[in-house]
């Protein structure tokens, strides 16, 4: 990683800012983001969807890819082109954001925190039956990702997530040539239908593929690496599309397994992440116990890497905000000034509010280890994570629209009919979620 400018580089013709060469070799903040969002529940909706309905519904999948991927490059465009984070960004439209924020961001780690700890210790439960219990790997889970986060900065926590990826990439991979897919019936799979029963499921691929709340850290991320000015937008898009390609090919060999392995021969899997551990049984009794191990291997990797990634990357929004509260009570209302070179110093990831939030997601969560989560406190976390994708949507839709960004760096056409489309798209999930609670 470097944040000196390369030699050949030129004005972006808006501010002046050199632009880098585009290099493979610093690709890592997108990386981490579609890391982060592809977790346990991902891996079981897909698999759901191809058990259910076999590669009726891989269009989906495909749409889903390139909503995410116009949403964290607008997330990422922000935060380049304005010097500005995305919650500086999101105060700047109202009071009302910040009180979205504060209540979501405390009922969504809470009850986040237990499922991260519960879906990362299945896969090593299922690997060690006779040790501890689920409850002790939970717990380890928990802490081996506070460590990881607590005693080290982004760079170090983005090569560990980048071994993640390739080991959850490389498992799944395999174990769709290994299902050996009906490559025209892949193929068809691109033309959408929608099969009776199918809608929930359509809307769950669409909205799933590469994560939630962690879509809006991908510019600290982005400033974390170094990028913090506009000279690095060719480099924050091609990490971008990568990611999501990357991510794209993940859900797509998901979805294989799902319809080849389930779906041909009618098996059902338990609802949840339980019933990637009865995946684990199925693949053992058809292909040995090497292959069961392999696939709890990726389980784990793609369970511990979105903890990982939350540990980190939402501790960083909450560390923004508690900056903004701070700020805005001062005299004058001042405010951190050039927030994005605070974080490529890494100042904000030993602060105090960082390392609170971190302690937050992994402590309190431990008593709904033990006890029923309460149902008020379910439903509120499921329509608080259902109502985030709309709401940062539409508000990267104000702030890229109106001259809170530079003109040269606004929406284009195609950034804004993608930014609808996807905030319908999770509108519509917003209320299918909200039936499916109440």
């Amino acid at each position: 990683m470097t944040t000196e400018n390369s030699p050949g580089t030129k004005s972006d013709g808006a501010g002046g800012a050199a632009v880098r060469k585009s290099s493979w070799r610093y690709i890592g903040p997108g990386m981490v983001v579609a890391a982060t969002g592809v977790g346990a529940g991902d891996l079981v909706s897909t698999l759901l969807a191809g058990s259910k309905f076999g590669y009726t519904l891989l269009w989906a999948a495909v749409i889903g890819c390139i909503v995410k991927i116009a949403l964290a490059e607008a997330v990422g465009r922000w935060h380049l082109a304005t010097g500005r984070t995305l919650f500086d960004g999101w105060r700047s439209l109202g009071a009302w954001t910040t009180v979205y924020f504060a209540v979501y961001v405390v009922v969504w780690g809470f009850v986040y925190g237990a499922t991260a700890m519960t879906t990362s210790g299945l896969p090593l439960h299922a690997l060690f039956p006779d040790g501890p219990g689920l409850k002790f790997w939970a717990i380890l889970s928990g802490l081996a990702g506070l460590a990881v986060v607590w005693f080290n900065r982004y760079a170090v926590v983005e090569k560990i997530m980048m071994l993640f990826v390739g080991v959850m990439f490389v498992v799944v991979v395999y174990l769709a040539i290994r299902v050996s897919p009906d490559v025209p019936a892949l193929f068809s799979g691109l033309v959408p239908t929608l099969p009776d029963g199918s809608v929930f499921y359509t809307l769950g691929l669409i909205g799933g593929v590469g994560g939630t709340i962690t879509m809006a850290a991908y510019g600290y991320w982005v400033n974390a690496k170094g990028w913090t000015d506009s000279g690095w937008m060719k480099m924050m898009r091609l990490d971008n599309r990568v990611a999501y390609v990357t991510t794209g090919i993940f859900v797509v060999a998901m979805l294989i397994v799902g319809a080849e392995l389930l779906h041909a021969a009618n098996i059902a899997l338990t609802d949840g992440s339980e019933g990637l551990v009865d995946l684990g049984d199925v693949l053992e009794e058809r292909f040995g116990s090497t292959t069961a191990v392999l696939f709890l291997v990726g389980f784990f990797s793609a369970s511990f890497s979105s903890l990982v990634g939350v540990w980190h990357g939402v501790s960083l929004l909450f560390a923004d905000f508690v900056e903004r509260v701070r700020a805005a009570r001062a005299p004058n209302g001042e405010r951190p000034e050039d927030s994005a070179k605070q974080v490529s110093r890494g100042e904000r990831e030993k602060s105090t509010p960082f390392r609170a939030y971190m302690l937050w997601l992994t402590v309190p969560p431990m008593a709904l280890l033990w006890l029923e989560q309460p149902f008020g406190l379910v439903i509120a976390y499921g329509v608080l994570g259902a109502f985030f994708l709309p709401f940062l949507a539409g508000t990267l839709l104000w702030l890229l629209n109106t001259d809170r960004t530079p003109h040269a760096w606004r929406n284009g056409l195609l950034s804004n009919v993608m930014l609808v489309v996807g905030g319908l798209l999770f509108f519509v999930l917003l209320v299918e979620k909200i039936r499916s609670l109440l």
